[in-house]
């Protein structure tokens, strides 16, 4: 049974006031005193009792607002999670540097442009159509994605701003929104290229592997130069990208590199000759420039070149020779070698006597 305090004193006051009432006091002095010093007891019994109730319904009401707050705060957790994940989502469909500078309150969502001194850097696979036209359309889409996720994940070891994918093509970016400096920037573009084409190399011997006839290979295209970055679109749906002739420039290098190759123009070599050995290819026209572009083919980093890798040419009069073992799948590396077996062998002093011996 639950105790009453209140009940319990009301109980006590009754059989205060009851004793007053009888001749249970030898004086009157005495019955005078008891019962002022009940109407004052009973006084602070009505004060205690309705501070007691206050209290009460002080510490309900708290409790209540107490409920509602752990309940808003599951409600927004609960909220933040779901926004995390629609946020995350999302993050796909962005370059990490644009992401986050949106997220972080850097970037206005708005349509607004600068101009700014970018590298520019353009991929495709080399003949697709033919490479992958013996394929079914679901290898051909597991291997698409596993090419563009293998290339991305290079692209983002270096701090590249994915601009897009249209069907084997990137497009990617250095110098915005996160510069380290145009150099820098160039050196991180060709840098970059120069670890995709190696994994390239690693790529063909898996799809070799896995049945794909003919790996694909791709080729690469860089330019450096001022384009206009920002927002373009409508204030309902916008493309962070950039535009300007750098890019065509870019787009064409991509076109006119040979297969397995990075075509650079001078203006990003410039930036890159003290660090990456590269080789004269010669000049281009592109469509909307005057001037025709000079451009040269970057082979490699100058630290890891030695006397055994760097790339070996001949041009006599009756040998022509150009070898790059880098850039070579295993099976290349193996018909080259009895190639070159089979020329040393009919230079050799046998060789050539053999021959005679024929001829006679």
């Amino acid at each position: 049974m639950k105790f009453d305090l209140f009940e319990s004193e009301e109980a006590v006051i009754a059989r205060a006031r009851a004793f007053v009432e009888t001749d249970g006091f030898g004086n009157e002095a005495a019955r005078a005193a008891f019962a002022e010093l009940l109407k004052s007891y009973e006084h602070l019994f009505k004060i205690t009792r309705r501070l007691i109730r206050l209290s009460d319904r002080n510490e309900a009401e708290l409790n209540a607002m107490a409920e509602k707050q752990r309940r808003s705060v599951e409600k927004i957790a609960q909220k933040n999670k779901q926004l995390e994940a629609v946020s995350k989502k999302l993050s796909k469909y962005l370059s990490p540097q644009v992401y986050n500078s949106i997220f972080i309150g850097a970037q206005e969502v708005k349509l607004e442009s600068q101009r700014k001194k970018l590298t520019i850097f353009f991929s495709d696979i080399a003949n697709f159509t033919e490479a992958t036209d013996k394929m079914e359309s679901e290898d051909l889409t597991n291997l698409l994605n596993h090419y563009l996720t293998e290339m991305s994940s290079v692209a983002l070891e270096y701090g590249a701003t994915i601009d897009k994918y249209v069907g084997d093509t990137i497009m990617i970016f250095f110098g915005d929104p996160e510069t380290r400096g145009i150099k820098d920037d160039a050196l991180a573009c060709v840098k970059m290229a120069i670890a995709m084409q190696k994994r390239m190399r690693e790529l063909a011997g898996i799809w070799h592997a896995s049945g794909v006839e003919a790996p694909p290979r791709c080729r690469i295209g860089i330019h450096t130069g001022y384009c206009t970055v920002g927002n373009f679109g409508s204030e309902d749906r916008m493309d962070y990208t950039i535009i300007g002739g750098p890019v065509n420039i870019a787009s064409r290098l991509e076109h006119e590199a040979p297969v397995g190759s990075i075509l650079i123009s001078y203006e990003t070599y410039a930036h890159v000759n003290d660090q990456v050995y590269c080789e004269e290819h010669g000049q281009i026209h592109v469509k909307g420039v005057a001037y025709p572009v000079v451009t040269y083919e970057a082979i490699d980093l100058l630290e890891n070149l030695t006397s055994n890798n760097r790339p070996l040419s001949a041009n006599l009069p009756h040998l022509q020779l150009e070898l790059d073992p880098r850039r070579m799948s295993t099976e290349e590396q193996r018909e080259a070698r009895r190639f070159l077996l089979e020329a040393l062998s009919r230079l050799s002093p046998a060789g050539q006597a053999r021959g005679s011996n024929t001829a006679e």
